[in-house]
């Protein structure tokens, strides 16, 4: 792992309601246990959304820097008085935007201890996203709930492409560790979910990179695979391309700098939904593609395409669940 600068900052939220993810049909309520996530994935849209906040000024730190982790080693005990205290209960995440499995939060076991006060209150149901493996040693946890906890371990892209992917999620577990955890909470008989976000251009959007992805997520018996394309929101791309072009991948970094450019990212975007729908089709799977689509950088050409084969699409933004208007 790099090295990582460690800021711990005081949070006012615990549970908080999250009206977008509701929409993307992956929550209703969200917990997140710090303001910078210490994997250092490049594309992240983290800092974009969270750029104000008065964390970065107190840590000196650039909301857009890499290298560093914000946390708030305290967000368990917010967590156990807004679950005691809400009435309006559903499904959480844990987390959408950081990662509580992350190494700045392992110091502090934040994921083991959100998920005891939320599950030691009735109606909460969590949905765990994660791009570390360390989940597992809470899957004993995890296993005196099963009905109520969905895990998903992010996975974005196939393990012959560990390497390049080390190169822009530099802390994050391994592709074929994330798997190997995946692998064994099906076999606990833990309920499973597949995100596979963002799928990166020449690295994770080809045909057969997808019905790989598709075919481990089939042998984990996933409820619901969700995918998305990388957000173009913020510095993430260049950013990505720039770390691409260091560890030695000229051509990944190209493709990723060619979807800078409306035209391609939206291209890109087409084929995407083309391929993931090809995959679960033919696995017999795709009531449960949730391809999660914000629309506005589409072009009419492509907008109307994917309209045309919006199996499993769920638009997102303006249009609020619906496709927008072609004009």
């Amino acid at each position: 792992m790099n090295p990582l600068r460690i800021h711990t900052t005081s949070l006012t939220t615990g549970i908080t309601r999250t009206l977008e993810f509701e929409k993307k049909g992956l929550c209703t309520h969200a917990v997140n246990t710090g303001t910078k996530c210490g994997h250092g994935c490049s594309y992240c849209s983290t800092g974009a959304l969270l750029r104000m906040h008065p964390s970065f000024k107190a840590a000196q730190e650039s909301p857009f820097g890499s290298g560093f982790a914000i946390v708030d080693p305290t967000t368990p005990e917010r967590v156990a008085r807004d679950a005691h205290r809400l009435r309006q209960r559903g499904p959480i995440q844990l987390c959408t935007t950081v990662d509580a499995w992350a190494p700045e939060a392992q110091r502090f076991q934040l994921g083991r201890r959100c998920l005891e006060a939320i599950l030691a209150e009735p109606d909460w149901t969590v949905r765990i996203l994660t791009k570390n493996a360390a989940v597992a040693n809470d899957f004993d946890l995890i296993g005196k709930h099963t009905d109520r906890v969905l895990v998903g371990l992010s996975l974005t892209a196939a393990p012959d492409k560990s390497a390049v992917i080390k190169a822009v999620e530099p802390n994050a577990s391994t592709i074929s560790e994330r798997m190997a955890a995946m692998k064994e909470a099906h076999r606990l008989g833990l309920r499973t979910y597949a995100m596979f976000c963002p799928l990166l251009p020449g690295i994770a959007d080809s045909k057969e990179a997808i019905a790989e992805l598709v075919e481990f997520a089939e042998e984990c018996d996933v409820e619901e695979v969700f995918v998305e394309s990388v957000n173009a929101r913020g510095p993430g791309l260049r950013r990505t391309q720039e770390a691409l072009a260091a560890g030695g991948f000229p051509h990944e970094a190209a493709a990723v700098g060619a979807i800078r450019h409306q035209q391609a990212w939206s291209h890109y975007v087409r084929n995407l939904v083309a391929n993931i729908q090809e995959a679960l089709r033919r696995a017999g799977a795709l009531d449960t593609l949730r391809f999660l689509l914000y629309p506005s950088r589409l072009t009419a050409a492509d907008a109307e395409w994917i309209q045309g084969h919006s199996e499993g699409v769920k638009w997102l933004g303006k249009e609020g669940g619906q496709a927008p208007a072609v004009t």
